[in-house]
């Protein structure tokens, strides 16, 4: 197997409380994180861009409650306030000797499955990406109720890769991958180094109670959302010193292959997936320069058809009635309409706000007939 990890260009690691935080004392742990620090550093070295999914806020801010664990939501979400701050602040002083400023990003299931703030968080985290920073993310436990809240950090990991169109998904756990049984109960258990795909009889495996507090099933689970988007996944022991250079260096682990890239997987699902909630009509110029792949940019639009909002989906068509291709929008139509055929600079004087330079980025577009 070539090593997924030296041949990607994105990686998105997730670490869970156990690792961030020590039960015991709530407070970071320090030297792990640092350790931690230095692995991603050198991916960073290598040319790698590299988001770092923690979980731990609740951990750490619950003995600033009382001496009673938080059970309520309301409890668990006043511990998620205090200890994100100490989250934060452990990971900050881990980074800064290395030259590297961390961002916090706090996300809700509605950042992930609605399309206009899935747009809003994908070009934060790129711009963060494009400063130089490295974007921790955790789910806002301070805010999210029980109805639209993940509950697990793998599963949001998993959703951040496919945002992204991460290369490469890490989940740390407390056990070194997938097993045909608990190896804490059946001896006679063996590991499971390679799955092309996670099917019934792997998550009957899993079960519910041999990997950290998440679970092998739900690590299994966010295996599956990166495989369809084109994203490996690798499920290994992160209670080790450099647990990211062990995993290099070939330690055991559970790799999830996906059978085609990020790039092919995200064009497959916008061609297969987007129903269109109106049409834009580009010119000439623009059909052709969509073609070399560019995005759509306002002076290329001649008329746009329909109501709908940023984050829709539309068909894009040229002048002849012909649709050449499929993309989720960054303006509502009645911007469009006004900024139409305009060069993007000018569009903040129309608008009154700074949008984004296209109307459709050509990570959000895909040709009708692909060449």
């Amino acid at each position: 197997m070539t090593d997924p990890l030296s041949n990607a260009r994105r990686i998105v690691v997730k670490i869970g409380s156990a690792l961030v935080a020590d039960a015991k004392e709530g407070r970071p742990r320090a030297a792990w994180i640092g350790d931690l620090a230095a692995d991603l550093a050198a991916l960073r070295d290598d040319g790698k861009d590299v988001m770092l999914v923690s979980s731990g806020a609740i951990a750490l801010g619950r003995r600033r409650l009382g001496p009673h664990p938080p059970r309520r939501l309301e409890e668990k979400q006043a511990a998620a306030a205090l200890g994100q701050p100490l989250l934060m602040g452990a990971m900050a002083e881990a980074f800064a000797p290395l030259g590297i400023d961390v961002a916090q990003a706090l996300l809700t299931l509605d950042d992930t499955e609605r399309r206009r703030r899935w747009l809003n968080a994908r070009a934060t985290l790129e711009t963060l990406l494009e400063a130089g920073a490295l974007p921790v993310i955790n789910e806002n436990d301070s805010v999210a109720t029980d109805e639209i809240r993940y509950g697990d950090n793998d599963r949001l990991a998993a959703r951040v890769a496919q945002m992204v169109s991460a290369d490469v998904l890490v989940l740390l756990s407390d056990i070194d991958g997938l097993y045909t049984a608990d190896p804490r109960k059946d001896p006679s258990a063996k590991h499971v180094a390679i799955l092309r795909a996670v099917g019934p009889e792997h998550e009957a495996m899993a079960g519910d109670a041999h990997a950290g507090s998440g679970g092998m099933a739900t690590k299994l689970a966010a295996a599956k959302i990166a495989h369809a988007a084109g994203c490996a996944t690798a499920i290994t022991l992160g209670d080790r010193e450099r647990p990211l250079r062990a995993l290099a260096d070939r330690a055991r682990a559970t790799w999830i292959l996906p059978k085609t890239d990020p790039e092919t997987a995200r064009r497959s699902w916008l061609r297969g997936h987007l129903t269109p909630e109106g049409s834009i009509v580009v010119d000439d110029g623009a059909a052709r320069a969509l073609e070399t792949g560019a995005s759509l940019l306002p002076v290329g639009v001649s008329a746009v058809a329909g109501r709908f909002q940023r984050g829709a989906a539309v068909s894009v068509k040229t002048k002849a009635g012909a649709m050449i291709a499929k993309g989720v929008v960054a303006y509502s139509a009645e911007e469009i309409d006004r900024i139409k055929g305009l060069q993007s600079d000018a569009a903040e004087a129309i608008l009154g706000f700074r949008g984004r330079p296209a109307v459709i980025h050509r990570n959000d577009l895909v040709l009708d007939h692909p060449s």
